[in-house]
């Protein structure tokens, strides 16, 4: 349970970050790792609680209080497998998931005191990618039977690899050239370096995955050859269709929703800078989008649009402008709101922002609406806003509306639902927001499962890599069901436990909701 007393004398270090002025200049990761000896002093600070309300707060069952001991005693071998043998991709998650279990940590109970999860984790998986401790594993024996995973974001890969080491052919479809899906795509390589992406789809390939890139199901494979060819099919098509913004002046050249821009950037990055993985297909040709020398605004103030910002500031933008509808969060947590264990809805300043203010090139907006579209000759050349309302609808406050210069505007509004032709055509029901609707994981139709996004509507990396497993378990539910292929290793029904199902927590059961970050 860590050292004795640790918390009360060992005080909490977090993650540390390159200079915001000087990491503009590279497209390099700008965490600073911290040495193994102060990432074990930290994991110290854990008391393993009686009731450990971390595990709670994470949508993997992550065995946190476990692993942060082990990490303590230096058993970092151990310390790997623990985590593991519930995370696929902890590197992912590590860089990525904006850890929600620190914020339901005992003690961040007192603000800003809870252990530092996310590096602990962090520091665990590299130290094993460092060691040589992470292999492929694949299955001792083969069912036969063959599944269909489309979409390789963090959920298809999840499932992917879950089902691959139960024993099933898989392969895994995605219609972009590279694996990763809007982790690849959308989030820039200051935040995740693309290498540590392939490396996983490496270890998946060894296993026995079999990938084919650059191929749209529907397209150049028919819905049809889909299911003929494959016992069961597993959706993580994503969330992809983005919130517009319908007012007046949206048709005008230069406005943008935000993937349009960051697939441009991180297919710009991806062909320019060092040390960047090969493309498993060919690439397309990226559309001409850049913010370089122009004054930009960024309406949508999460996650998406502060990559959009960074990637802004990095091109040479004169000015970006980050506009936000709803009202500033406050800057401690809100107990009437948002009590603890609850994520805190609380104002955190965005790496992006964090360093437009460095040189002095960025502003953060609250409570602002958008009423129109301004331009010249077709192009916009500004945006009308005003203060908005401070409750639903968030309407325009009169007379206080006021125009900002923007030569280009990225919409970073969040996603709606998945694109519907996949869905459809499969003729798979549907949920009130446009989501595919199985709630159990599998889908209408029979032998087709949902995961990730495509599943719950737009949501956080852990929860994609949670339902990748747990999809990955309904679907090796399924096959078994089918009954043993002739010639193949499949047991019978009395022996099932298989690696898709074992491995992942909450066995049988869809886990709790809870609340997320940033909804």
């Amino acid at each position: 349970m860590g050292e004795l007393g640790a918390f009360l004398k060992i005080e909490r270090s977090g993650v540390s970050y390159d200079d915001p002025g000087e990491r503009l200049e590279h497209y390099k990761e700008f965490i600073t790792p911290r040495p193994v000896e102060e990432v074990a002093e930290q994991g110290a600070r854990c008391m393993e609680c009686g009731v450990p309300f971390c595990h709670n707060g994470c949508p993997l069952g992550n065995l946190i209080p476990d692993w942060n001991d082990l990490v303590y005693r230096g058993r970092m071998k151990d310390a790997i497998k623990q985590l593991h043998s519930t995370n696929n991709f902890p590197e992912f998650t590590g860089r990525l998931c904006p850890a929600p279990c620190e914020a339901a940590c005992v003690m961040e109970i007192r603000e800003g005191e809870a252990i530092t999860i996310k590096q602990i984790e962090n520091t665990i998986i590299d130290t094993a990618w460092e060691n040589g401790w992470v292999v492929p594993e694949p299955p001792e024996k083969e069912t036969g039977r063959t599944v269909a995973v489309v979409g390789a974001g963090p959920a298809g890969l999840a499932a992917a690899q879950q089902l691959r080491r139960a024993g099933h052919t898989v392969t895994l479809y995605e219609r972009d050239e590279s694996p990763g899906g809007l982790m690849r795509f959308g989030v820039p390589d200051f935040k995740i370096e693309k290498g540590v992406i392939e490396r996983r789809v490496e270890q998946l390939v060894a296993e026995g995955v079999q990938l084919r890139c650059g191929v749209e199901v529907g397209t150049d494979v028919t819905l049809e050859q889909l299911r003929a060819e494959h016992d069961a099919v597993v959706l993580s098509i994503g969330s992809r269709v983005p919130r517009d913004l319908p007012v007046e002046g949206r048709e005008l050249d230069g406005i943008h929703s935000a993937m349009e821009y960051l697939y441009v950037r991180n297919r710009w990055v991806a062909a320019t800078q060092p040390d960047q993985p090969s493309p498993r297909s060919q690439a397309p040709e990226p559309d001409a989008i850049s913010a370089a020398g122009k004054h930009v605004v960024v309406i949508g103030g999460g996650d998406t649009g502060a990559d959009c910002v960074g990637n802004s500031l990095r091109e040479g933008a004169l000015s970006v402008t980050q506009l936000e509808l709803l009202p500033e969060p406050p800057a401690k947590r809100p107990d009437d709101r948002t009590p603890w264990p609850l994520w805190p809805q609380k104002f955190r300043l965005s790496y992006a922002m964090e360093e437009g203010l460095a040189v002095d090139k960025a502003e953060q907006d609250f409570s602002v609406v958008t009423t129109r579209f301004v331009g010249e000759d077709g192009k916009v050349t500004a945006i009308e806003v005003a203060d908005a309302q401070p409750a639903p609808p968030f309407g325009p406050v009169e007379g206080t509306t006021r125009e900002i210069k923007a030569d280009i505007v990225f919409l970073a509004m969040g996603f709606l639902h998945p694109e519907p032709e996949l869905v459809d055509g499969l003729g798979l029901a549907k949920d009130q927001r446009g989501n595919i609707k199985a709630p159990t994981y599998a889908t209408s139709e029979e032998g087709v499962f949902a995961a990730g996004d495509a599943r719950r509507g737009q949501s956080l990396i852990v929860w994609a890599i949670n339902e990748g497993r747990q999809a990955a378990r309904m679907a090796d539910r399924y096959l078994h069901g089918l009954g043993p292929v002739e010639g193949s290793d499949q047991p019978g029904p009395g022996d099932r436990d298989q690696a898709a199902g074992d491995a992942l927590p909450h066995a049988g059961a869809e886990p709790p909701e809870q609340a997320e970050p940033g909804l």
